[in-house]
């Protein structure tokens, strides 16, 4: 934990992302794009204004650092391949608009607003809208209009992604023509900004593992109790516990029937579900709870905590998430 960022002999090359990497280009070029996004690790992940590349986050390149980002933060923010392919896609989508200076362009700003709108530090999602895409979780294309344009982008270079069908009768649907047009437009010239910078890339980067994953904790509430994780342990005793099956994976295996009943009870979009359902699971898994031995019990409890936490968001209008 003392040792620096800096002294992390890591790279890209000969790691499982580098085929993701790989991958990523080929859909690019699969679209017909001239953007050839590089990727460099950092602390985060991150497209910078002004640069057309990609910063990934470290503990990707090493298990033993993945393992060590579960311990800290409960979760490894894009940790498999799916998920990381999820992340690269969006991150093309804000190397895509600086290539081209799209946001400049009126079109762009009259379907997603004013790029230079204020970032917030947090965002209040609608989860009923229709006019957004729903790719990465918490309804992320809601936080910012820019984050909106990476994450239509995300959804329409994903491979046989059934756009067209799955947002037919969605407002964001004209979102998702204009990407496909504006691409159609700019695949015929080189992209005019072309830096290979590499901005905070992890080789400077001089504070230790331990103050990162101090300031990471401070930053996003990781060590903050509350009541849902109270709840959690109610249904998950440890006390009571006399199984070998974690309640985080008891969850995990029971997640598609519990999905259909609270999708049924409350009418809400299984998106929507889902993102609760994996919170819970996250949750479960740092408290390190244990299924009790009557299943059926905690199965319905378990459901019932799920469809409390969806209810209060979507009749609170949603509740604040740090970006």
């Amino acid at each position: 934990m003392d040792l620096r960022l800096c002294d992390l002999d890591l790279r890209i090359e000969g790691t499982w992302l580098e085929p993701l990497v790989a991958k990523l280009h080929e859909e690019l070029m699969a679209k017909g794009l001239r953007v050839k996004p590089h990727c460099w690790l950092s602390n985060e992940w991150f497209s910078p204004d002004g640069v057309p590349g990609i910063a990934i986050p470290f503990y990707l390149a090493h298990p033993r650092l993945m393992q060590l980002e579960r311990r800290q933060m409960f979760q490894v923010e894009g940790g498999t391949k799916a998920w990381c392919m999820k992340i690269l896609r969006h991150e093309a989508g804000h190397a895509f608009d600086t290539a081209y200076r799209l946001r400049r362009k009126r079109r762009w700003q009259k379907a997603f607003g004013r790029a230079g709108r204020r970032y917030p530090n947090t965002y209040k999602a609608r989860p009923e809208s229709r006019k957004h895409v729903l790719h990465l979780e918490w309804w992320y294309a809601q936080s910012h209009p820019v984050e909106d344009f990476a994450e239509t982008f995300a959804v329409w270079l994903t491979p046989r992604s059934r756009w067209r069908t799955i947002y037919a009768d969605w407002p964001v649907l004209s979102k998702l023509e204009f990407v496909d047009e504006i691409a159609a437009e700019v695949s015929a010239y080189a992209p005019p900004v072309r830096s290979r910078a590499q901005i905070e890339p992890l080789r400077g980067m001089k504070r230790t593992l331990r103050r990162h994953y101090r300031e990471r904790r401070d930053r996003y509430g990781v060590d903050l109790p509350d009541f849902y994780e109270m709840q959690l342990e109610r249904i998950f005793a440890p006390g009571k516990a006399d199984s070998r099956e974690s309640a985080a994976a008891f969850l995990k295996r029971i997640g598609p029937d519990l999905r259909r009943r609270v999708v049924k009870t409350t009418g809400s979009h299984p998106y929507t579900v889902d993102q609760f359902l994996n919170d819970m699971i996250a949750r479960a898994r740092k408290l390190k709870l244990q299924r009790p031995r009557s299943e059926r019990n905690v199965k319905l409890e378990a459901a019932l905590l799920l469809a409390a936490q969806v209810m209060g968001y979507v009749s609170g209008g949603g509740h604040q998430i740090a970006l």
